[in-house]
């Protein structure tokens, strides 16, 4: 955390739905660095959240890819009667909005080859 302290806004559980709503079909190794925790906790994640039906896992060919279900509530009683989808719009456009903004990487110079 950068001088924030040691919380965040949202739980982890948040992150990775977030991540999937975003990347449907990334897998847990690829979801595990973008949200800051292990695999073995995001694999255990995935399990709640299709427990409790926020998304669906389906195979396709060697690959998983998950359905988010908008529909669901949020389990707090302070969003009561509150749905996940619009947050997930929300913060997968913003994302989205992010990357197209983002400047372009810095080009690396070619190495410099000599005669041998």
């Amino acid at each position: 955390m950068e001088d924030g302290g040691q919380w965040t806004l949202l739980t982890g559980h948040g992150h990775v739905l977030v991540e999937i709503a975003r990347n449907p079909e990334a897998r847990i190794r690829d979801i595990s660095p973008v949200v800051g925790l292990t695999e073995r906790t995001v694999q255990a994640i995935v399990t709640d959240l299709e427990a409790e039906g926020y998304i669906t896992r389906a195979r396709v060919g060697r690959r998983t890819r998950y359905t988010v279900n908008p529909g669901n509530p949020f389990r707090h009683r302070a969003q009561e009667g509150l749905r996940v989808g619009p947050l997930l719009d929300l913060l997968t456009a913003m994302a989205d909005t992010d990357a197209a903004e983002a400047p372009p990487a810095p080009r690396r110079k070619p190495a410099r080859r000599f005669p041998a």
